[in-house]
């Protein structure tokens, strides 16, 4: 006689077909653009008190250097240009500013199912740096990035659920001539994902050349225009408080050519910024502000992200230092300046001076990315794959960062408190004439997959079930994910005609 299944075990078997179900968006623990906000490591009268040290700043001190098609736009806009040859913010002019600029942009990719909607405290984490060393993990030694390098870290970057951007991470040391590098960079990025792609160019002249490659993989100038997938990394300042002259034209050019500015001040706590959280927080704040301002006489409500980049110092030795403490609290201080003003930006978190994915570089990572999105930083760049202080990159890291920035959004999401969540009625079936334990009930079932993130590589084992699975190892796990990602052909691959194209007007240095 057959036996028939009993209703608990086809129940069972029916949620257990549900769960490994891929997740509906709404039901996924986490997913990109949560709200953070929930930490504010300044007051409201810390703000204000920045706020007006940031106005100071820019009326009394202004910043040098500008460009003369700079000085231009800024003076037409209503700033004013010293005998010193300065140029000087009115506070009435930023004021004026910071009321008609954009309070929510869209930052699209390739595919639109992965645009970013940047707004309030919606939080998304990727990559960024310039680092001029791979990390070769097995070998435990840095070499010279190449573009294929930089290729493979965009393909994995386009399969990890957690990285949602992917700003250039690398410098194509491989290739001597800067043109063919700046375009090789882009062509690089974009053919390895369909996100966001954030990158550089080196001269003003370069971004013709960047575009009509953008137009051919769009379809069309008009459908660039449209949704633009590639945003300009713009160093418009080297601080403290000048403009960077050359790197103002090239944002001229991008925002002529309908590609968004990542306005980016970087300066180093102690040597280009002043030593204290505080004064970094209010440089950084300013020289974006001023920015902003020169973004919007080039182009009236152009896209542009509030890029405060601040980084710490090692005052000891004048190394610089992106996992300190006090790397954590300047982002997200800034990340608070930025929902003060109503601004979509970015700052940096998860940057390791560790030199290989150990102990240090777990601690190093989770402490800014965490804090960084409690405090509803719309950008959290660098995120992953970054060691020794931007100086290496390592794609094993990357893989692993994916597990960490997981458990950092969880707490970005936080606590629900409701009434199915405080879980009452639940208590008192299982306590009274119930089981006496929450193992297997209906409610446990139902919320496992939606309130609880499941780590792709880190291990939960019990020592005993571990050593009999032969004692595996998280790095050769990380090693053995990355060969299976670069196993398979991007998915982000161009259409051949397309890439053919691109081939014949430029010269790329990736293989076909």
């Amino acid at each position: 006689m057959t036996a028939t299944p009993s209703r608990r075990a086809g129940g069972r078997a029916a949620r257990k077909a549900s769960r490994a179900a891929p997740l509906s968006d709404a039901m996924r623990p986490i997913r990109p653009g949560m709200e953070g906000g929930r930490y504010r490591p300044l007051t409201d009268t810390d703000m204000t008190n920045i706020h007006n040290s940031v106005l100071d700043a820019l009326e009394q001190i202004g910043l040098a250097d500008a460009p003369q098609s700079g000085v231009d736009y800024l003076t037409g806009a209503g700033a004013i240009q010293g005998d010193d040859g300065r140029i000087r913010f009115p506070r009435a002019l930023i004021e004026d500013t910071i009321a008609k600029a954009n309070r929510e942009i869209t930052l699209f990719g390739r595919d639109p199912k992965r645009d970013m909607n940047l707004a309030g405290a919606k939080v998304h984490y990727g990559t960024a740096g310039a680092a001029v060393h791979l990390v070769d993990i097995e070998g435990k030694n840095y070499r010279h990035c190449t573009l294929q390098d930089l290729h493979d870290a965009a393909r994995i970057s386009d399969v990890l659920d957690n990285i949602h951007f992917v700003q250039r991470p690398m410098v194509c040391r491989d290739i001597t001539d800067n043109y063919e590098m700046d375009l090789n960079t882009l062509y690089g990025c974009t053919a390895g994902t369909t996100k966001h792609v954030g990158t550089s160019f080196t001269d003003p002249s370069y971004v013709k050349g960047a575009l009509e490659m953008l137009h051919l993989i769009a379809g069309g100038e008009d459908k660039w225009r449209e949704r633009p997938f590639v945003s300009n990394s713009n160093c418009f300042v080297v601080p403290p408080m000048k403009f960077a002259t050359e790197s103002c034209q090239v944002m001229e050019e991008c925002i002529k050519g309908g590609m968004p500015i990542l306005l980016l001040s970087a300066g180093m706590a102690g040597a280009t910024t002043p030593s204290t959280i505080a004064g970094g927080i209010v440089q950084a704040t300013a020289e974006c502000m001023a920015g902003l301002v020169y973004v919007n006489a080039v182009k009236p409500g152009h896209t542009a992200i509030f890029g405060t980049w601040p980084f710490g110092l090692d005052l000891r030795t004048g190394a610089m230092t992106g996992a300190s403490a006090e790397q954590a609290l300047l982002s997200s201080g800034c990340a608070q300046m930025h929902k003060y003003y109503g601004l979509p930006g970015g700052a940096v978190g998860g940057i390791a001076d560790a030199k290989l994915p150990d102990m240090q570089a777990g601690w190093e990572m989770m402490c800014s990315n965490v804090m960084a999105g409690l405090s509803g930083l719309n950008m959290v760049y660098e995120a992953a794959g970054m060691h020794a202080s931007l100086l290496g990159f390592c794609l094993e890291s990357l893989i692993l960062g994916d597990d960490l920035i997981g458990h950092a959004m969880r707490c970005v999401r936080g606590i629900e408190v409701t009434e199915e969540t405080m879980a009452v009625d639940q208590i008192r079936q299982v306590c009274i004439g119930g089981p006496g334990h929450y193992l297997g009930t209906d409610q446990t079932l139902a919320r496992m997959e939606s309130d609880y993130v499941y780590p792709a590589l880190g291990n939960r084992m019990s020592p005993k079930e571990w050593d009999e699975n032969g004692k595996p190892d998280l790095i050769a796990n990380a090693i053995a994910r990355k060969e299976q990602i670069l196993s398979n052909r991007s998915a982000a691959r161009f259409d051949p005609m397309v890439d053919a194209e691109i081939r014949r007007r430029f010269n790329i240095h990736l293989p076909a």
